[in-house]
């Protein structure tokens, strides 16, 4: 059901030292890293889903771009057909649907707002079925 939740902190650092034992203790483990602007964390041999701290992406005092749910879709026209529901029913685009290769290869999302300003990701993981390339 969830790819990933991701929340906007103002202080990298200071909010990684203050969630990095809670998570620890919770079990769940550091998968991703970038200093100073995110990191992420899930279940020992879980892919998904995952707790991301991020920078605002537009540069904004968080919570900025704020809270992010990341909903899985099971593949890449799921992805296109929600977002284009999404924006004809009153959603704003944020990001058409598309291969973003700063996360992983295969990470093909779609972003946009609910008419209540929510942000929603729609995302497959999966590469593309039609693609004969590993």
């Amino acid at each position: 059901m969830l790819s990933h939740v991701t929340i906007a902190i103002s202080d990298f650092d200071r909010a990684r030292a203050f969630y990095q034992p809670l998570l620890l203790r919770l079990g769940l483990q550091e998968s991703w890293f970038l200093p100073g602007e995110e990191a992420a964390w899930r279940a020992p041999g879980q892919p998904r889903p995952l707790f991301f701290l991020a920078r605002p992406y537009e540069g904004e005092p968080a919570p900025g771009n704020g809270p992010m749910i990341g909903f899985l879709a099971p593949d890449r026209g799921a992805v296109r057909d929600t977002h284009h529901m999404a924006l004809a029913t009153g959603a704003t685009d944020l990001g058409a649907p598309g291969l973003r290769p700063r996360y992983h290869p295969n990470y093909y999302g779609a972003y946009f707002r609910d008419p209540d300003g929510n942000k929603i990701c729609i995302v497959c993981h999966d590469p593309d079925p039609a693609d004969p390339t590993p």
